[in-house]
């Protein structure tokens, strides 16, 4: 495991739980959709991406983000597909949630900013799609920070069962393969994602306000459908594009990660939070954390943490270009 000079949190960073709300958002064509973005701090600081998950949104980083641009950094945080002011800019397009598409969006995204390389950090879906841009796109992420590791989906790996309380872990994923838990996700959407805040992160107490900024990201139009069939094409129910097929084979082949990486394990994950499961699957400069008493929700539950990672996997890729 590497060893890193720590990198110091910024005089200037604001205190744990002022940050509230981003200014306006920002929004640009990319691929096949139009993203709605924050970005924060100064148009020449080193880039970092962060990306949320499901059911979250670009509202878990609210106290990351200042953090970070104290410290120079130029942060961007896009609202993925099916979330937020993000919309598809046809209403013909599949509302396709396949991870080599959403990763492909933020691909998109930088391209459309002349965004050639950045940090990239993420948790639940966002951490999938950071492993897949660093597994497929090396060149265009700098340095990673993957909450929960290595979780790149492999079609063929979920074909297999797990222990049964591994199994009743993931109880929402087999509702969402019925059509009743379509209708039902559709009917109760707010209740039914902070149920999950409750199961996922059982130790934090956040508020009725906290929730309901995030809720409101969940009204766009495409958010069912994204879900759905997310979860769907992961136990194979659902299909793809088969203009994605090439990167999903070679996702299902598990690619080593080779750029600097920070992991995060929390009591989310369980067995693996230690992170030795998944170690193999990276092998440039590379450290390993483990947050006590967090749940899923880490960057929101431990904002200072994340932004740390984030500094300290920069160091690591410095020290990887020397």
């Amino acid at each position: 495991m590497s060893t890193i000079k720590e990198a110091k949190l910024a005089a200037t960073a604001p205190v744990p739980g002022m940050n509230k709300a981003f200014g306006p958002l920002k929004q640009a064509d990319a691929g096949v959709l139009n993203i709605g973005y924050a970005e924060v701090g100064p148009s020449n600081g080193r880039l970092v991406v962060l990306l949320h998950g499901w059911p979250y949104d670009i509202h878990s980083f609210v106290e990351v983000v200042p953090v970070l641009s104290s410290a120079g950094y130029r942060v961007l945080v896009p609202y993925l597909r099916g979330y937020g002011t993000t919309r598809f800019l046809s209403g013909e397009t599949f509302r396709n949630a396949q991870q080599s598409a959403v990763a492909l969006d933020i691909i998109a995204l930088m391209d459309a900013l002349r965004i050639e390389t950045a940090i990239v950090a993420g948790f639940d879906w966002g951490a999938r799609t950071a492993n897949v841009i660093a597994a497929l796109w090396p060149q265009r992420c700098r340095a990673l920070v993957a909450v929960g590791g290595y979780i790149i989906t492999s079609l063929q790996a979920n074909r297999q069962p797990l222990p049964p309380q591994a199994e009743y872990g993931w109880w929402y994923q087999y509702y969402f393969a019925t059509e009743r838990g379509r209708l039902g996700y559709s009917k109760y959407t707010r209740e039914f994602n902070k149920l999950i805040w409750k199961l996922g992160s059982p130790k934090w107490a956040f508020d009725d306000a906290t929730f309901d900024r995030t809720a409101d990201a969940f009204d766009n139009p495409d958010h069912v459908d994204i879900v759905i069939h997310n979860y769907r094409w992961r136990l194979g129910l659902a299909q793809g594009e088969p203009r994605y097929d090439d990167l999903e084979q070679k996702l299902s082949e598990e690619p080593v990660i080779r750029v600097p990486t920070i992991t995060i394990g929390s009591d989310f994950d369980g067995p693996r939070a230690d992170g030795t499961t998944y170690r193999a699957k990276f092998s440039g400069k590379y450290s390993h954390r483990i947050l006590k008493d967090i749940g899923h929700n880490v960057p929101q539950e431990a904002p200072q943490a994340l932004a740390q990672a984030v500094m300290d996997a920069e160091a690591l890729a410095r020290e990887d270009s020397q």
